[in-house]
């Protein structure tokens, strides 16, 4: 959602510093397969809660319904990530976005449901959604009020509200950024991540800062997901955009915090099937959290084949947690590729041209030895492929489409 942030001078020097900060960092960091020298800090500095070792799969309202939101559609929306199978596959957050409030706060200085949209509270939507085996994610915002103002923020209200969240059973915070009075991300932020932490439940905890406020760089040590990009839309250029700026900020990535480059849009009629496809391969092998963002309750079996696929999943939960990265790129047309656990390596073939294209991945770029062949298998046919390869592999791909593969060493 759009996020109106308001930024002092003084903020906007430290943004330009971190920014800096930034640049030197990725200088520094390359090479795919190269460990970058810079020292890594402990991590969970403010934040231990054992989430977020992987990526995490579920869904959030914001995409399809923005403020359109009410207690039968989250129960509908839970029903069918069971019913599809997607559950068994992963997506366990059933996250409702904005708007879910009333507008003011109690006379104790509770957040409370909005009583017409959601009238047995949230703390029996939370356990709904707990019977299903499913996790519950809700929103607030760093400020004062939520982007879309239709419910106070919890600037000043961390600790009630956390504890409030914990009392419902809330198993996922995505935290905005609007209303906010000009102070440092960084301190809201780090107040919320405390908050959090002393209520003794394990809630995963998204910040949603946008990247002029270079959440990437200081995020790592207070939450489990940053975004690192704008809002997403559901088009191509804009979807690529996207996926062009989270790239940016791939050294960030680990088990326990996760570079967000935004919700997933497939399912939402805005790209075609193969565009959709690059979108979730680009989302899988970036390690960004998969959350759906389409109608559930309507999903196509189109969709549900590309959001669905077991072996692209895998990648994107393996527990290795690194980050791919393009490690060619000729335009309008590239190579991503990442490491995998068991010595194994995934590459992406992008072609962003409307025209076919032929692209060659070579070992070099790829961080494998020239000499040491590897079979392929080929993620979204489910087949593996009859030749082995050595040194290099070429690809032909039609337009706006990708090919992925899993390559193993034989030797």
């Amino acid at each position: 959602m759009t996020t109106r942030m308001k930024i002092g001078a003084t903020s906007l020097l430290f943004v330009l510093c971190l920014s800096a900060v930034s640049l030197l960092l990725n200088l520094c960091c390359l090479s795919l397969l190269k460990p970058c020298e810079v020292p890594v800090k402990p991590r969970r500095s403010f934040l231990d809660n054992g989430v977020g070792l992987t990526p995490p799969m579920g869904w959030n309202s914001w995409n399809r319904f923005q403020c359109n939101v009410d207690e039968e559609l989250i129960k509908a929306t839970a029903d069918a990530l069971v019913s599809t199978g997607l559950a068994k596959l992963g997506y366990k957050y059933v996250n409702i976005d904005d708007c879910w409030g009333e507008r003011r706060r109690d006379p104790q200085g509770n957040l409370v449901a909005n009583a017409t949209s959601f009238p047995s509270g949230m703390a029996a939507l939370g356990d709904y959604i707990h019977g299903l085996g499913l996790k519950f994610g809700i929103y607030s915002s760093a400020g004062t009020g939520t982007c879309c103002e239709t419910m106070p923020g919890s600037l000043g209200h961390e600790q009630q509200d956390a504890n409030t969240f914990a009392s419902w059973g809330v198993d996922y915070l995505k935290y905005d950024n609007c209303v906010d009075p000009y102070t440092s991300p960084i301190i809201r932020y780090k107040t919320m991540s405390e908050a959090l932490n002393n209520t003794g439940r394990p809630i995963f905890y998204n910040i949603c800062v946008k990247n002029d406020m270079q959440p990437a760089i200081w995020g790592a040590n207070i939450g489990n997901s940053w975004r690192t990009t704008e809002d997403i839309h559901d088009n191509w250029d804009r979807m690529l955009y996207i996926a062009d700026m989270n790239e940016f900020y791939a050294d960030y990535a680990q088990p326990g915090g996760w570079n967000d480059p935004d919700m997933l849009e497939v399912g939402n009629g805005g790209m075609t099937y193969s565009e959709y496809l690059v979108h979730f391969s680009i989302w899988a092998i970036s390690k960004a959290p998969l959350i759906l963002g389409c109608d559930l309750r309507k999903l196509s079996n189109e969709t549900l084949n590309i959001v669905g696929n077991i072996e692209v999943i895998a990648v994107n939960q393996d527990h290795l947690g690194i980050q791919a990265k393009k490690v060619r790129n000729f335009g309008r047309h590239e190579v991503w590729a990442g490491p995998l656990s068991g010595n194994r390596v995934v590459v992406l073939f992008v072609n962003r041209k409307r025209k076919s294209m032929t692209i060659p991945a070579l070992w070099v770029d790829i961080g494998i030895l020239d000499n040491v062949p590897h079979r392929a298998r080929d993620l979204w046919q489910h087949e593996d492929l009859q030749t082995t390869f050595q040194g290099n592999m070429t690809m032909t791909l039609s337009g706006r489409s990708c090919k992925m593969f899993v390559l193993t060493p034989l030797s």
